[in-house]
């Protein structure tokens, strides 16, 4: 799946407001605290169960919220949190982040600060628990959610740190477990962060897989990537570059080892004009997903025999 662009002045404007709120923080160290983003903010958390429908409704019961349309609809978290299968959410009224306590610990973080936006991104208050046409078409909810990626992102690695940091180590999947650990956050959400700030010049793919031999029998071969990560500069210049190519790639060097790296190997990708170029390829199999960054190296060029 290829990540939703968003617009440049919604970049600027999220910017904006997280350049605001690290400020407030007094420009810390990595790891960023949200402990203290949610004191600063003035931000409540709580935690919800989705798959016990009692406790949920228990809980919704408990949450006062002021809206007419919540008055009027007391239930309407409930639905927007079932029928969206959320694992969190936003409420402006009260200023409160819900978290699913059933979703994995280490997706708590990314969770937290994605609402978060949610809440610092104005025109996004406009949209929630909205059901007219236009909050209801997919594009928009898609465009909403890569806002709100987008500027976690921007938080969680403390806008130009991380990329300050990184241009200074080799590019390895090493380097983005070993910037994970400092910023605080998960290896994919690193992955991702890396590829796009590394990646604006530089031809680069992130790829997070189920692991290239052992694929469930829900595959889908058509789209065969949890995330398809390309940099700005791979996506203009390998727009022609499918997913599916590149996965069938990773079945040719990957090993079938159930944890650890999977393998390396320099692999041939062509761009827009058919021309031929050599990326190398890493895969790491975290026993939950594989994750593989790729890079450009060089054009390949032919070299004639003489007669």
């Amino acid at each position: 799946m290829k990540g939703v662009q968003i617009g440049h002045n919604e970049r600027i404007e999220i910017d904006a407001q997280v350049d605001k709120v690290l400020r407030g923080l007094g420009n810390p160290e990595p790891p960023v605290s949200l402990d203290m983003v949610r004191e600063l903010l003035r931000l409540d958390r709580h935690y919800y169960s989705a798959t016990d429908d009692g406790a949920l409704r228990e809980f919704v019961s408990k949450v006062k919220i002021g809206t007419k349309q919540l008055f009027m609809r007391p239930t309407l978290i409930l639905e927007v949190i079932k029928k969206a299968s959320l694992s969190a959410l936003w409420i402006p009224d009260g200023k409160r982040i819900l978290i699913d306590k059933d979703l994995p610990q280490l997706k708590h973080r990314w969770a937290e600060t994605h609402e978060v936006i949610h809440g610092l991104a104005e025109w996004h208050k406009l949209f929630l628990f909205g059901d007219s046409s236009r909050e209801l078409n997919p594009t928009c909810h898609d465009e909403l959610e890569a806002e709100a990626n987008y500027g976690a992102g921007q938080m969680l690695f403390m806008r130009g740190r991380f990329e300050l940091e990184a241009r200074d180590m080799e590019m390895s999947l090493a380097t983005i477990k070993f910037l994970s650990t400092k910023f605080g956050n998960t290896m994919t959400s690193t992955l991702w962060r890396f590829v796009e700030r590394l990646g604006v010049e530089k031809p680069m793919v992130g790829l997070v897989t189920v692991h290239p031999h052992n694929l469930p029998a829900d595959h889908d071969a058509a789209a065969p990537c949890k995330y398809f990560i390309e940099s700005p500069a791979f996506r203009a210049q390998f727009s022609s570059v499918a997913e599916v190519e590149v996965f069938d790639a990773l079945r040719q060097y990957c090993n079938r080892a159930k944890g650890g790296p999977l393998g390396r190997a320099e692999v041939i990708l062509r761009d827009v004009n058919g021309t031929s170029h050599v990326f190398w390829f890493e895969t790491f199999f975290n026993r939950y997903e594989a994750l593989t960054l790729a890079y450009h190296i060089r054009e390949q060029r032919l070299v004639l025999a003489m007669p």
